[in-house]
């Protein structure tokens, strides 16, 4: 199955570099391109990619905003954030909106496009060390939720301990070593998680763990 890709930066080569990239796989295609975030928010309702490669910092509308309105209009893309510095504010503030990861602009094309295809297949673009780092970055310099999360208490304590272990920055294969459980048994605690939670990854399950307090930044594995 092709994956199909958008993408979303004001830099015109910057895309035809990307457009390269993703159309010299067999199983990737650029279905539309956008220079800013309200052109791509507008894009992606129509042409309904499976994940976009987004811009943070865009006219009109940057890349963090036209993340949090496709995932609040339901559009089911995946969207990776394409940055130029690492551990960036406005990467963590992306992540909080539903992104489901992102890349630095200088990724090799051979990481690219694995990258593209990890996140088609519905899982997050995140090393567990890169993601821990974010967290105890960034999470006390942004407010929290203006809602409070529902759904926290339907979590089962054993539901508890594995969003500790995520927000911790452990794989499944971690955390079942340390909850003396299998890899399988993670994996559906996890998705009961996400959707008790309303979740779409694990990424944003770690970002809510820190928000509600579940885990604090430096606090050990």
């Amino acid at each position: 199955m092709t994956v199909r890709v958008l993408l979303a930066d004001d830099q015109e080569l910057v895309r035809a570099g990307l457009t390269m990239i993703v159309e010299a796989r067999d199983d990737l295609a650029v279905v539309g391109q956008a220079a800013d975030g309200l052109a791509a928010v507008e894009l992606a309702g129509r042409v309904r990619p499976d994940v976009i490669l987004m811009d943070v910092r865009m006219p009109r509308l940057d890349g963090i905003e036209a993340t949090r309105r496709l995932v609040a209009a339901g559009n089911p893309a995946r969207v990776i954030i394409l940055t130029t510095f690492d551990l960036d504010e406005p990467v963590f503030a992306a992540l909080r909106a539903g992104a489901s990861g992102f890349l630095l602009k200088d990724t090799r094309p051979a990481d690219l496009a694995e990258a593209i295809r990890v996140v088609a297949r519905g899982e997050a673009l995140l090393a567990p060390t890169v993601t821990r780092r974010l967290l105890d970055r960034f999470a006390g310099q942004l407010p929290g939720p203006s809602v409070p999360p529902t759904g926290l208490d339907s979590l089962t304590s054993r539901e508890v301990e594995v969003l500790v272990l995520v927000a911790r920055a452990m794989s499944n294969a971690e955390i079942a070593d340390r909850l003396y459980l299998s890899r399988a048994t993670v994996k559906t605690h996890l998705s009961a998680i996400l959707t008790k939670l309303g979740l779409r990854d694990r990424v944003q399950a770690a970002v809510l763990a820190y928000e509600v307090g579940l885990v604090r930044p430096g606090s050990p594995g």
